[in-house]
């Protein structure tokens, strides 16, 4: 791999992203997310233009992220198209067209390997909100 394929693979913070996006990655934060990961998808030939994807340590966790991104993305009026895997908490998959938001358990996450699936997008962890 060359440097530039590894910059483009995975980039650090400070990027910055569509509002509701920027929304997404607060409210996944506040609740204490892990693993935190966008990744864009634009150049990628993708039916979405970005990823949003974190991980919760337990289903109630998962729950929280994901209620409180809903919570969020509501008051800015942004409305989800669709929301799956509420009930189960493993994999909650949160459709908002140009984005999708992936809160997953830590097993689900490394099963299912989202990041190593889309490995062509641009990738940009999100360690914390102190870029800003």
């Amino acid at each position: 791999m060359t440097t530039s394929d590894a910059r483009r693979r995975s980039q650090t913070r400070p990027v910055r992203f569509p509002e509701p996006i920027e929304l997404t990655l607060g409210a996944a934060l506040a609740k204490k997310a892990s693993a935190v990961t966008v990744l864009d998808l634009r150049r990628a030939a993708a039916f979405t233009d970005f990823f949003v994807i974190c991980t919760g340590q337990n289903v109630r966790q998962v729950k929280a992220i994901a209620d409180a991104v809903e919570e969020t993305l509501r008051k800015a009026h942004v409305r989800p198209a669709h929301i799956e895997g509420y009930g189960r908490a493993e994999w909650v998959l949160i459709d908002c067209f140009d984005f999708v938001v992936h809160v997953f358990t830590p097993d689900t996450r490394e099963f299912y390997a989202l990041e190593r699936l889309w490995g062509s997008a641009d990738r940009v962890e999100v360690s914390d909100r102190g870029d800003d």
